[in-house]
């Protein structure tokens, strides 16, 4: 049952809730704002303290949680306290989106090698930092389908999830092993960063016995992509169902929203 308060402006049903919910509204402003003064004051930080590039990403982000905030709670007053985690969940993967389309572009258009090709912010670019976002992301999509977010594309975000989760608990045991061996070796100092996983080139699949020379190795990328390639279309599958659970979801919340309101009126 529905208790929270309904504002005058969730009785409308929008065309593509998605992009309204998304939609910073009153708050435009201060995101223009915070937006300015992170990447001036970013840019003036990093060349007075010789700061590495992503520490402006880094304090752009950090300021643009002021009206995010604001906004997230101005989105539990109109829709309710799920929408409003649904709307913080939009906005961590559309960055995380971008994060997957920089590698790509330094990657495949800049030619960087793979390590250097880490994306915005390269210091969140480390196994253990994927490990935990991505079983956050599980989470909050559990979370979401306990709350109501129940529909074929949610089912297959939350399987797709989990299974991009499941390889980066891979990639994460093998980064320990290889950690662990190397300090044995006398050799801490080398990173043990961006092994392969369970797909693509040198990934599970690509090495193990019971795959080799069947019909599994010869289909395209799946075990010959980078790593940079495997995580930007398991991300793209990501977000793709999470748009698509997302506005099935919006549809029927709102509209449930809107009946409610013409029934207490």
């Amino acid at each position: 049952m529905i208790t929270h308060e309904v504002a005058p402006e969730a009785q409308c049903i929008p065309r593509f809730p998605v992009l309204a919910l998304l939609h910073p509204r009153e708050k435009t402003r201060l995101f223009i704002l915070w937006l300015g003064l992170g990447v001036a004051g970013g840019m003036g930080v990093m060349r007075l303290f010789v700061l590495p590039s992503w520490s402006v990403t880094a304090l752009v982000l950090g300021l643009l949680l002021v009206p995010a905030l604001q906004k997230w709670r101005s989105d539990a007053h109109r829709w309710g306290h799920t929408v409003m985690v649904l709307s913080v969940l939009l906005a961590a993967q559309a960055f995380h989106s971008l994060e997957h389309a920089v590698q790509m572009f330094q990657y495949h258009v800049l030619h960087w090698p793979p390590f250097a090709s880490s994306g915005l912010i390269s210091a969140a670019n480390a196994e253990w930092v994927h490990f935990l976002w991505n079983w956050g992301v599980v989470a909050v999509v559990g979370y979401l389908a306990w709350n109501g977010m129940r529909n074929v594309w949610a089912w297959l975000l939350l399987g797709w999830a989990l299974a991009h989760a499941a390889e980066h608990s891979y990639m994460l045991v093998r980064y320990l092993g290889l950690a662990h061996e190397l300090q044995q070796l006398g050799f801490p100092q080398i990173s043990a960063q961006g092994l392969p996983g369970v797909l693509g080139r040198d990934g599970w699949l690509a090495r193990s016995t019971t795959t080799q020379g069947t019909f599994v190795c010869r289909l395209p990328g799946l075990t010959t992509a980078s790593r940079i390639d495997v995580h930007f279309w398991w991300n793209t599958g990501e977000i793709v169902a999470l748009l698509l659970a997302a506005h099935t979801f919006l549809r029927s919340h709102l509209s449930q929203l809107h009946a409610h309101s013409a029934q207490a009126h």
